[in-house]
């Protein structure tokens, strides 16, 4: 069997993975990353940058079709609207091989060493990594396990067929004419509005009472409303029970059942650990329920052993997880670091779309922090009337003692734009009077995020 060493093996290319493995050259640490699929992982060849393409082409979609009704208030005329998704699917496919490509070369320039194949641990330094050339043995002083996460199957709805994850969802070569998607969270929404978008009719089945469970009532109103205007039937506190011949079965509150006709099944209800294929049995580390537990260091419970982003639990974004590689790499170089992020902030990519920073209202509740808040709603800013989109807000959550920004959330359009805005704000410490000195270009989506500190301190000016 061949055999190589290294300093760091990383197992797992996506954002976590192939940041860390980057990193770490640059600080001229001999590394090697292994994976079994593309460079990139899920986020970049199948999920974040895939979703985001779709989204984009169904909104400019959207935007013809209503020019082509004659009911856009722009006065905008065109005299038809067609969508050829296989086309919009190859366009999508061109900006994944783009980025794909990229991380291959940057972690050439890095002089990390890749190897395409399955990795599994024989012990805490040794992996066998079975390649189409057969298998080689490596040894490493440290490892990183960044292998990510995979969509869960719902017991009656294997994946196969016209049942389907996001994966399949995202390279679909024609728009189903009827979509049901079980699961109202992030994933089932971002691609059911899309879909609506492109001319499915699409209906939801969700187990809870309401859409985006995680998310705070207020922040997912807009959204609700928007997709009843799309069309979009959403069955709220319905279980699916299984496939039926022609669509989706569902039990219904009175004890009987029901079937929703669809073309596709679109199962988008979690997300779990990709753990089990690469040994984790051979090193006992300590678990947290289906994730693996870390430190603020990402250190495991087997010295040497590091583990990050989607492994280590939630948040599962790929943001946290590029930072955590980065940390990491840092440390296996001689730097002193730890995680002390006070915040990683989730954009959720709906129509509208939300975005949450630091603390809610109901977090700093929970956690017993007295806070003022401050709201400025989008229908006070001309720019967001400009979009012809005003529904939605930016809220902040200060502190009361001395008005520190704790959380800032949004609901409205292009707000992930001003996530950074937001973590910034967070991260530095600032106070709401520290926003609401600074001058905000006019006329800015932004200047919601001015308004709203100015609410905390009680005087907001154009509301």
């Amino acid at each position: 069997m061949a055999e190589e060493a290294c300093k760091l093996l990383v197992i797992g290319g996506g954002p976590g993975g192939y940041v860390c493995a980057i990193r770490a050259g640059q600080l001229g640490i001999d590394t090697i990353v292994v994976d079994e699929a593309e460079l990139g992982g899920a986020c970049l060849t199948v999920g974040c940058i895939p979703s985001k393409a779709l989204i984009h082409a169904a909104e400019e979609f959207h935007k013809a079709s209503v020019f082509a009704s004659g009911s856009s208030v722009l006065g905008i005329r065109v005299s038809g609207a067609e969508i050829d998704l296989a086309r919009t699917v190859q366009w999508k496919d061109g900006i994944v091989k783009r980025l794909t490509g990229g991380v291959a070369g940057l972690l050439k320039k890095a002089s990390v060493r890749t190897m395409k194949g399955t990795a599994r641990f024989r012990d805490g330094k040794t992996v066998i990594v079975r390649t189409a050339e057969g298998e080689k043995r490596v040894r490493a002083e440290n490892v990183v396990i960044a292998t990510g996460a995979s969509p869960i199957e719902l017991d009656g709805l294997a994946f196969g067929g016209d049942v389907i994850s996001s994966t399949e969802a995202l390279s679909l070569g024609e728009v189903p004419e009827q979509l049901a998607i079980v699961g109202a969270g992030y994933i089932g929404l971002e691609i059911g509005t899309a879909y609506a978008k492109l001319g499915s009719k699409v209906t939801v089945v969700e187990a809870a009472d309401r859409i985006l469970p995680l998310w705070d009532d207020a922040l997912t109103r807009p959204v609700a409303k928007r997709l009843a205007a799309l069309g979009v039937d959403v069955r709220l506190s319905t279980k699916a029970s299984g496939r039926a011949d022609d669509g989706l079965l569902i039990a219904t509150n009175e004890g009987g059942s029901e079937t929703i006709p669809c073309d596709k099944i679109l199962v988008t209800i979690g997300r779990r650990a990709r753990t089990g294929a690469i040994g984790l049995d051979e090193l006992d580390l300590t678990m947290s329920g289906a994730f693996i537990e870390v430190d603020d260091k990402c250190r495991t419970s087997m010295r040497g052993v590091f583990a990050i982003g989607d492994v280590t639990g939630e948040p599962m974004l790929a943001h946290r997880a590029m930072a955590q590689g980065e940390m990491v790499a840092e440390i296996i170089g001689g730097h002193k670091r730890a995680w002390d992020r006070l915040c990683v902030p989730a954009v959720c990519f709906t129509d509208p779309e939300i975005v949450s920073v630091g603390l809610s209202p109901d977090d700093a509740a929970a956690k017993g922090v007295d806070v003022t808040v401050g709201t400025f709603p989008f229908r006070a800013n001309g720019r967001a009337m400009t979009l012809e989109r005003d529904d939605g807000f930016v809220r902040v959550v200060a502190r009361a003692s001395d008005n520190a920004i704790l959380g800032v959330q949004a609901v409205g359009p292009g707000v992930s734009e001003l996530s950074a805005a937001f973590a910034i704000a967070i991260e530095m410490g600032a106070r709401a009077d520290d926003i609401g000195a600074i001058i905000h270009a006019h006329p800015t989506l932004s200047e919601a995020f001015h308004e709203a500190s100015l609410g905390v301190l009680g005087h907001s000016l154009h509301f």
